[in-house]
């Protein structure tokens, strides 16, 4: 099983406590070839409708030292994880967990945002300093 990233807890514990369950600790895929192994599974329910929303969260650090090369592994394996995760359970939906300060200095840039939106990567900026999620981008 592959190490937690640095704010895997912390992403844990705000998504909590926002009212989901964690259903999954990492969420692992097995492709009969490989393993993946996506951070966490949640699931909440929709009171209007008592279906249940259901998540997979990768979280992402970006503590290395070339971010963009941090954000080339995280597109790809973000990717990856989607198609993988279509196949096993295609009504949970992956989002991206990135620190808020990291989006706000490289998420604002034009080429990054381009990719984001081409690829429909949903986003879950965490905040290191409250322990909470900011903000969620579908």
């Amino acid at each position: 099983m592959p190490a937690k990233d640095a704010f895997h807890q912390l992403v844990r514990t705000a998504l909590e406590h926002e009212g989901w369950t964690i259903t999954h600790d990492p969420y692992r895929i097995d492709l009969g070839f490989v393993d993946f192994y996506i951070d966490l599974g949640a699931e909440r329910l929709i009171a209007a409708t008592k279906d249940g929303e259901k998540i997979a969260v990768e979280i992402k650090t970006f503590l290395a030292t070339s971010t963009i090369s941090e954000f080339h592994i995280a597109i790809g394996q973000f990717i990856n994880y989607r198609i993988a995760l279509e196949e096993e359970e295609a009504d949970r939906r992956l989002y991206l967990a990135v620190p808020l300060e990291i989006y706000k200095r490289l998420f604002k840039y034009p080429f990054i945002q381009t990719v984001i939106q081409r690829n429909q990567i949903p986003l879950i900026i965490y905040d290191i300093d409250k322990e909470a999620i900011a903000q969620w981008i579908n």
